[in-house]
């Protein structure tokens, strides 16, 4: 799911023959640490990368842009982005979005704990993590910029 994530956020044929290895150690969390791997993965390719070009080893930045992971779900029949492990132990409905910064889907994964979802709670949700994650990437470009 990690390395997926990553692949969609850079144009591969200009980074060539690079491998760039990222470990991805989440020290404390409360849930989500899949998607907080990715977002934070992001930021340290990003970095990498405008490392590589400053030092002249890449001609061009292969970024294509940023890439975040966040979790939604349904708990006690209301939306909720970004859930805590309580929050995701009494989910209805639970899911991992991943998407490009410009809002297109790299990854949903979802299930439903009990009844099945309807397709407007779906939609629902994807909207729901398409604001939080273009809230990660104003976040995410605010690091790097530091």
């Amino acid at each position: 799911l990690i390395a997926r994530a990553l692949r969609a956020a850079v144009d591969l044929k200009t980074l060539g023959e690079f491998t760039i290895t990222l470990d991805c150690d989440v020290i404390q969390a409360d849930g989500g640490t899949r998607t907080a791997s990715i977002t934070g993965a992001c930021v340290a390719l990003a970095d990498a990368l405008n490392k590589l070009v400053a030092a002249g080893m890449l001609k061009t930045n292969p970024m294509k842009g940023m890439v975040a992971a966040v979790s939604v779900g349904i708990v006690n029949g209301e939306a909720l982005c970004d859930l805590e492990y309580v929050e995701d132990s009494a989910a209805e409905t639970d899911m991992n979005v991943v998407m490009t910064e410009d809002g297109r889907i790299i990854e949903v994964q979802g299930t439903a704990e009990g009844e099945p979802f309807t397709h407007e709670e779906l939609l629902t949700l994807l909207a729901l993590a398409r604001g939080g994650i273009e809230s990660i990437v104003a976040m995410q470009k605010a690091a790097l910029e530091n």
